[in-house]
């Protein structure tokens, strides 16, 4: 702990002069959560006792994978001198002031840009940080972006100098370049050793503007984060804009017009400490006792019931999911509590979205709207461990706009919606993917853009050795396999960011997949028709492996509308029906011979596949390894 670090002020009597809010953006992995783990301890608001890596990243799943998920706030309080003095350096004026500092931790993936947009929206500025081995990346541009689009003071610091591989002196002059100012006003900390870190926390207070706001206008607070405790109910975090607020007192949501008693009200530093109120700038926590969840809408304004305010915050603008899935509950029973478990993740991430649907194969589930494929990966992991639900989830895909003949035009975000009749036109989601690589991986990486169908924007040199590609293409090529491929021919040295460009009409073409000459919805798909081909041909192989022989012969056929594309078959189970039959004549034989022939043709007019459970997830996901049919 730092001399510095002093007891906090009480937040209801903290001046808005006195307060900073700013947040940590970068790329995945450079050291967001590590650089806050020093700042809660020098800081002192953790004690050397309780602290642990990634204090901040709550989740089990957060601390296996190494990445924040959800932004979390916290406060801490900082001793230091007027920022005037600051300026001078002068070491006899400082621990004059304590100031409050709000920080947000925010995730690095590309899927989880909503939660960077919406902490952005709560403060008045960022720390840009950029790993001093790696240089700047694809996310750090676009988190760069978001922040300068928030009007936010940026500060931009180089971490990992500790490192070995580190090259302060190159990378300082290229985040230089990027936001304009000189290479030695980049800041140089070390997250891990804590070295340079008190000089970025005089940095915030001397930089980044206090927040602004009327003390004496009817309260507004933006709700710019919410979870769900199981005891407590619904805990709404809060930015003050306007106004205060204190415990006891009736509020008001103004999109729902629902009111509540504050039952408590505080702040994160970084456990929830109650508090007698939150003023101008403040960020903090209210709890209301409410179990509904569907009452604490992100990007809501709250506001007093007795004096309420006339004008609402601006909010978010609503986040546009990228991609669809559906998620079943294995046990039918178990629907009714999917759909809870689907409201409370929703609590906590908004920008999930979900409807219900009906499979013919898979009965009852949901349409799943989600930003990006680890998205869809952390919500099902989370629904698994945190509510105990076994689930099969289809295939992903994107949503498409069909115009039929008859001039009706449907949006498609699941094959089996695809209309029957003859089909004019399909549009499909394009975006512009911006990738961040070394220069010697150019080629390689062109050609693997090439063959998804990208179309080349722009090229530009960072530096002398790293490069920006800028492409156009569409969504459904990049949603599946496009990243694992980009990291295995760049040896894990591009990066990749994206966001949406509107739309464009491509030759789509829907694969059925039949078992028996009958469709089976959950296997079916939209792809470009030059693919279609290779599609039916895997999927008919993967399904040969994984459905059993049956007691007749079962065809897999994959068709584009009444023309077959692919085939397999599943060979019959033969019966020994002359077991019994121990000698005699052989007209004895083939006598049952010809009665099972008789038999196998009833069989296969009548006879319905049995599809087992394992084999939809093994398809669906791909994992046919060591499920080969002996």
């Amino acid at each position: 702990m730092s001399p510095r670090a002093l007891k906090p002020l009480e937040p209801s009597a903290t001046p808005p002069e006195l307060i900073r809010n700013f947040c940590i953006i970068a790329h995945i992995d450079h050291g967001k959560s590590t650089l806050a783990d020093r700042m809660l301890q020098i800081t002192g608001v953790v004690s050397d006792r309780d602290m642990r890596a990634q204090y901040l990243d709550r989740m089990d799943i957060e601390r296996e994978r190494g990445i924040t998920i959800k932004s979390q706030a916290v406060r801490m309080p900082w001793a230091t001198a007027d920022p005037r003095a600051l300026s001078e350096r002068s070491e006899t004026k400082r621990g004059e002031t304590t100031y409050a500092l709000n920080m947000i931790d925010t995730p690095g993936h590309v899927d989880f840009t909503y939660e960077v947009s919406r902490s952005l929206a709560a403060c008045e500025g960022a720390v840009l940080l950029v790993d001093a081995a790696q240089g700047i990346e694809a996310q750090t541009l676009a988190n760069l972006y978001l922040a300068l689009e928030n009007d936010l003071h940026i500060i931009p610091v180089l971490n990992k100098i500790d490192l070995p591989a580190a090259d302060p002196e190159k990378y300082a002059a290229e985040l230089a370049n990027l936001i304009g100012g000189r290479p030695e006003d980049v800041l140089r900390v070390s997250g891990k050793t804590g070295m340079g870190v008190e000089d970025l926390l005089d940095r915030i207070v001397e930089q980044i503007p206090a927040p602004k706001g009327n003390a004496d206008a009817p309260a507004r607070a933006m709700i710019f984060d919410s979870v769900y405790d199981s005891y407590r109910g619904v805990v709404t975090y809060v930015r003050m804009v306007d106004g205060k607020l204190e415990p006891r007192q009736r509020i008001q949501m103004m999109s729902t017009k629902a009111t509540h008693d504050l039952l408590e009200i505080g702040v994160s530093s970084p456990e929830p400490t109650p508090t007698k109120g939150l003023g101008v700038g403040e960020v903090g926590y209210l709890i209301t006792g409410v179990k509904d969840v569907r009452q604490s809408k992100v990007g809501d304004t709250i506001t007093d019931q007795r004096k309420p305010a006339t004008e609402a915050l601006a909010g978010y603008t609503d986040p546009k999911p990228m991609v669809f899935s559906g998620i079943y509950p294995i046990d039918g029973s178990d629907y009714a509590e999917l759909r809870e478990a689907l409201d409370k993740l929703k609590l906590s991430d908004a920008s999930l979205q979900y409807e219900p649907e009906t499979s013919v194969a898979l009965g009852f589930g949901f349409r799943c709207g989600f930003l990006g494929l680890l998205h869809l990966e952390i919500i099902t992991e989370r629904l698994s461990r945190e509510f105990g639900l076994d689930l099969i989830t289809t295939a992903p895909s994107v949503p498409y706009v069909v115009a039929t003949d008859t001039g009706e035009t449907v949006t498609v975000t699941n094959p089996s919606e695809y209309p029957d009749g003859r089909v004019a036109e399909v549009s499909e989601p394009v975006v512009k993917v911006g990738i961040l690589l070394p220069k010697d991986y150019v080629g390689t990486v062109m050609e693997l853009c090439q063959s998804r169908r990208g179309s080349l924007l722009g090229m530009e040199y960072l530096s002398e050795d790293r490069v920006e590609l800028r492409y156009n293409m569409p969504l459904g090529e990049i949603v599946f396999d496009f990243f694992d491929q980009l990291k295995s021919k760049t040896q894990g040295y591009a990066s990749l960011d994206y966001e949406p460009a509107g739309e464009q009409t491509a030759d789509l073409v829907k694969v059925d997949i039949l078992l028996q000459g009958e469709k089976v919805d959950a296997f079916s798909s939209i792809v470009h028709r030059d693919k279609a081909y290779a599609y039916g041909l895997m999927m008919t192989e993967r399904l040969r492996k994984l459905i059993p022989r049956q007691q007749f012969e079962v065809p897999i056929q994959a068709a584009i509308g009444a023309r077959i594309i692919a085939r397999e078959n599943i060979r019959a189970i033969r019966k020994d029906v002359l077991a019994k039959c121990y000698g005699g004549d052989i007209t004895r034989k083939r006598k049952l011979l010809e009665k099972q022939k008789e038999g196998k043709k009833r069989m296969k007019m009548v006879g319905r596949v049995e599809v087992p459970q394992e084999a939809f997830i093994a398809a669906l996901s791909g994992d046919v390894e060591g499920k080969d049919k002996k």
